[in-house]
């Protein structure tokens, strides 16, 4: 991105004035460094979650502003597994109000004689199911890894992010996921083996 997501914060979330060498400083630019470091990787974590880059974007600025306005006065140390963990909050509402929009449009047809045989629940988007999106990596391994991490579920495809890509340790890992360790080390297991498995077909 050449125009940051970390420019982006609101007025009222930027620290008032701080003087430089003072802890309010320090603090703020800390934040801009954290924010500036990984605003690349939140975006493309968020392009796996939801299939296109535009939502992506407004996902992660949203993500930001929202950490920035909750989680600023925090150690240091804590913003990674918080900042995943606002990260993942927004990716679940953004799949709900996907479903809601898709049950509302079903119940709809149905009302106005449109696919009177499809049951509208049916038309609910599956956020599983692999989605079209723009690739950040070239070549043919990168590009069925992404396909194969796409296809992953959920939880599973977080663990592989966050432990692996992100390199958060499983206490981090758990925190961002709001779930224990060994469902960290459950999902990351079986997410490797999926992956490890479709990447052997692919070379095969």
């Amino acid at each position: 991105m050449t125009h940051t997501l970390a420019m982006h914060w609101m007025d009222s979330d930027r620290p008032a004035n701080p003087r430089a060498g003072t802890p309010a400083a320090r603090n703020h630019d800390a934040l801009d460094a954290f924010l500036r470091g990984i605003e690349r990787r939140a975006l493309r974590i968020a392009e796996f979650g939801v299939g296109n880059r535009e939502d992506a974007l407004d996902i992660v600025q949203d993500c930001m502003l929202a950490f920035v306005r909750n989680y600023r006065d925090k150690p240091a140390t804590d913003w990674p597994p918080l900042f995943h963990r606002v990260l993942d909050s927004r990716l679940l509402d953004f799949h709900r109000r996907h479903q809601v929009r898709s049950r509302w449009r079903g119940w709809i047809e149905r009302i106005v004689g449109r696919d009177d045989d499809n049951d509208p629940l049916a038309n609910v988007a599956d956020p599983r199911v692999p989605l079209p999106c723009q690739h950040v990596a070239d070549g043919e391994t990168a590009m069925a890894l992404d396909v194969a991490l796409r296809a992953l579920p959920n939880r599973q495809r977080q663990a592989f992010l966050l432990r692996i890509w992100e390199g958060l340790d499983v206490a981090d890992t758990a925190r961002a996921m709001a779930c224990s360790e060994g469902s960290v080390k459950t999902h990351l297991s079986r997410a490797m083996t999926a992956l490890r498995a479709r990447l052997e077909q692919h070379h095969g």
